[in-house]
């Protein structure tokens, strides 16, 4: 149940782009299982590549849900009574979360050090437990949480949010993330994702940023994303 104070004003933020968001997690958490456990024994090269892409991966997870922590759920609260306890799991969930890329950062390590098979396997259980809790809090956020954001967060509050992940992601990276999101959408998201960008960010896309990212899967996966 939620209180009835939202202001008509609100304009609703475009919730959607956050499902998209989620997307990249949950196909890289199940891309980094797999990749892992295909990798020789004893090819140290490969793992580090993998270690690098795991270490971006949970770098990303950790500012995206630290975002959420400290700028989505302060605005959101206030205007939940009941509901509040859905919100307050998000945090707990996030903690253990965090737990969890700790657990896998370290069997990671051990791993690079030699490529050991039992290493190996160690690191792709601990990342498809990962996994499993991941998609499991997504889930939940975005059946629970989400729409009760499309009701009471402004579009000038989930702007900023937004910013908050901008800001974080180095400039070196920000045409990798946007094909990482871009991935698994559909022509219409597709569309409609560019046409919420800056003019220069969309010239940049199709000038260079698609082929960066298609150099960065390929190296990392092997192949290039479609």
């Amino acid at each position: 149940m939620t209180s009835s104070n939202t202001s008509e004003s609100t304009v609703h933020p475009y919730v959607r782009e956050m499902a998209m968001i989620h997307q990249v997690f949950r196909r890289e958490s199940r891309l980094l299982a797999e990749l892992v456990q295909e990798v020789s024994p004893g090819d140290t090269a490969r793992a580090r590549v993998l270690a690098e892409h795991w270490r971006q991966y949970a770098v990303g997870l950790h500012a995206h849900h630290t975002g959420e922590d400290e700028m989505l759920w302060p605005v959101l609260l206030p205007h939940l009574d009941l509901d509040a306890e859905q919100v307050l799991a998000m945090e707990v969930q996030h903690r253990e979360l965090s737990d969890g890329i700790t657990r896998v950062q370290g069997s990671m390590d051990r791993w690079v050090a030699h490529a050991r098979t039992d290493d190996r396997d160690e690191v792709a259980d601990a990342l498809r437990l990962h996994r499993r809790q991941l998609c499991d809090h997504l889930d939940e956020e975005e059946r629970s949480v989400m729409p009760l954001v499309a009701l009471h967060v402004n579009e000038e509050q989930w702007r900023k949010v937004g910013e908050r992940g901008l800001a974080e992601t180095p400039r070196n990276r920000l045409m990798i993330a946007l094909g990482a999101i871009l991935e698994d959408t559909s022509p219409h998201e597709r569309e409609e994702f560019l046409a919420r960008l800056p003019v220069a960010a969309r010239v940049l896309w199709r000038l260079l940023g698609r082929r960066q990212y298609r150099r960065e899967t390929a190296r990392i996966r092997g192949r290039a994303a479609v």
